[in-house]
């Protein structure tokens, strides 16, 4: 699978026009994906088992999209075989009072994963640089110094890359994801949402507000993407109009990642094997 095109390299400046979000590769059509995604969600799962028992590494995964992009099923479908004590979901809204009294990397690092396991962001920090961009009333309600303001966007980028700069350095694995679904395809799923009964509950007047601000939106991903894939924490704008690509676009890519670990089960000591067969002695001789 060509995944390497959906690497932002450090220091490119993106242009969301030159990204098909209807991309597929050389992947055939979903009976194909369906192979692909099986495997990848089988290696995911032997890596977390791994990465549980070894407790040296964590790994953050952080979604970014525009609605309807199909963030949730694909965070479903890829984590599908992983085991739910390795892993942890947290989906960011709106800011609580309580959390709009702390800085804005606050709830984030609440929420970071443990060592040995899997932590997902669906949405993260980065909406303050993207939502509070593109409707930056939104600041008063931070409360921020005057002095703060100035020059916030390129200050927070740096703020972002230094942070993630940190965790990495201490051990946590940082993929981030921007899935790049086309205006027209975010379109028809709106409308599917809206027609079936069991999808209208997540269907909201704001998604259709935010879409009339789609080029303002645009803009915005296009700076956060290239200010802030960095060689530590790099970005993947992962095409989105096909579900079953986003999915093994994502499984094989966090996949390939943890491939490149040192993960392996933690080593038994001479006093670990001397106990172990103390105890299988006692084990054996109930049988007797």
């Amino acid at each position: 699978m060509e995944l390497e095109r959906l690497k932002v390299e450090p220091g490119a400046r993106v242009a969301l026009a030159r990204h098909d979000p209807g991309f597929t590769g050389a992947i055939e059509g979903k009976s194909d994906a369906k192979r692909f995604l099986r495997k990848s969600v089988e290696d995911l799962a032997r890596h977390q088992d791994v990465l549980y028992a070894q407790d040296v590494y964590s790994v953050l995964l952080i979604f970014q999209a525009l609605d309807a992009a199909g963030k949730d099923s694909t965070i479903k479908h890829v984590m599908s075989g992983v085991n739910p004590q390795g892993c942890q979901v947290f989906s960011f809204k709106a800011p609580s009072k309580e959390e709009l009294d702390h800085d804005y990397l606050w709830r984030s690092v609440r929420a970071l994963p443990e060592r040995g396991r899997i932590g997902i962001h669906n949405r993260s920090y980065y909406e303050e640089v993207l939502v509070v961009r593109v409707h930056p009333e939104i600041l008063v309600n931070e409360r921020l110094p005057r002095a703060a303001l100035d020059g916030i966007w390129a200050r927070r980028f740096r703020e972002i890359n230094s942070f993630e700069r940190y965790l990495v350095d201490n051990g946590t694995v940082i993929l981030k994801f921007f899935l790049n679904v086309s205006k027209d395809e975010q379109r028809r799923r709106f409308l599917d949402r809206i027609r079936r009964p069991e999808k209208q509950w997540k269907f909201s007047m704001k998604d259709v507000q935010k879409r009339a601000l789609w080029d303002k939106y645009m803009d915005a991903y296009e700076e956060m993407l290239t200010e802030t894939s960095t060689a530590w924490a790099p970005w993947y704008i992962v095409p989105a109009d096909h579900k079953w690509f986003t999915r093994i676009a994502v499984a094989s890519i966090v996949c390939r990642t943890l491939d490149t670990l040192d993960l392996h089960y933690p080593k038994v000591t001479d006093a670990q094997r001397t106990l172990l067969k103390q105890a299988r002695r006692q084990l054996e001789a109930e049988d007797a």
